[in-house]
């Protein structure tokens, strides 16, 4: 597989897993402000993913799912520490861990794949801006 096409399903996984993260969650948020920053950046997840999509299928590459176990553990962790506070604050703080997780990972991944095709590096930024934004917007939750 090309660094091309692996940074693609990066991308993919990236945003899936934001979008997954959000599912979980997205009923326990009682404050109607939150929940529709929430929503917003659910939105913002889903059209990465499509992006990605198309361009995986323009280079006739098919998508890895994320796994079955993965979506499990998210929804398992969410749930429990949801268990514990379901407060804005709390839902806000386990948002920005996922957002800086994702946020680490895919400046990683552009540091490791400065020669990849435009179109996937400027989506790679795009989700990496993204990221940061959700971040800087939940903090007022806190």
């Amino acid at each position: 597989m090309n660094e091309d096409i692996e940074l693609l399903h990066y991308i993919y996984e990236n945003s899936k897993m934001g979008v997954i993260g959000i599912e979980n969650i997205k009923s326990d948020i009682k404050d109607k402000k939150l929940l529709k920053l929430i929503k917003e950046q659910e939105n913002d997840y889903y059209t990465i993913c499509t992006k990605a999509i198309k361009l995986l299928s323009a280079s006739n590459s098919e998508r890895k799912n994320v796994s079955k176990m993965a979506k499990l553990m998210t929804y398992l962790d969410a749930k429990m520490k949801l268990m514990k506070d379901d407060s804005s604050s709390n839902i806000a703080k386990m948002m920005i861990e996922g957002n800086n997780m994702g946020l680490i990972a895919i400046t990683e991944k552009l540091n490791n794949y400065e020669g990849a095709d435009k179109k996937i590096l400027r989506l790679a930024k795009e989700l990496q801006n993204i990221i940061t934004i959700n971040i800087n917007n939940l903090k007022r939750f806190l």
